[in-house]
């Protein structure tokens, strides 16, 4: 479900102005946004009742920040950090699958 503050619709697909509107409510999010606005939505899943958070990086920086990993750490909620999510999907293409593989052999597989 796409959250945007600023867009009714994505693709096609109704899009949620903030976390606390998702219905039926989730337990995790992707977040594919700059560090900065991380540092915020973090803050906002306490009030959805996101209990997971999945910080994602391609190129570049990525969406994880030290202070929204810290903030979501201190309160005993699991992030996964600075991964793509394509890396682990068993169908997706094979270089994103070679690049998970090298992942869980290095052990750096997210927790």
């Amino acid at each position: 479900m796409p959250v945007n503050p600023d867009a009714d619709e994505i693709e096609g697909q109704a899009c949620f102005h903030a976390l606390a509107e998702i219905q039926p409510p989730v337990e995790g999010a992707l977040f594919m946004t700059a560090p900065a606005v991380t540092d915020r939505l973090v803050r906002d899943c306490e009030g959805a009742g996101i209990k997971q958070v999945w910080m994602f990086r391609g190129v570049g920086a990525g969406a994880a920040s030290p202070s929204a990993i810290q903030f979501r750490e201190s309160q005993g909620i699991p992030v996964i950090r600075g991964e793509c999510p394509f890396m682990y999907l068993p169908l997706g293409a094979w270089y994103h699958r070679f690049h998970g593989f090298v992942k869980r052999i290095a052990g750096s597989y997210p927790r």
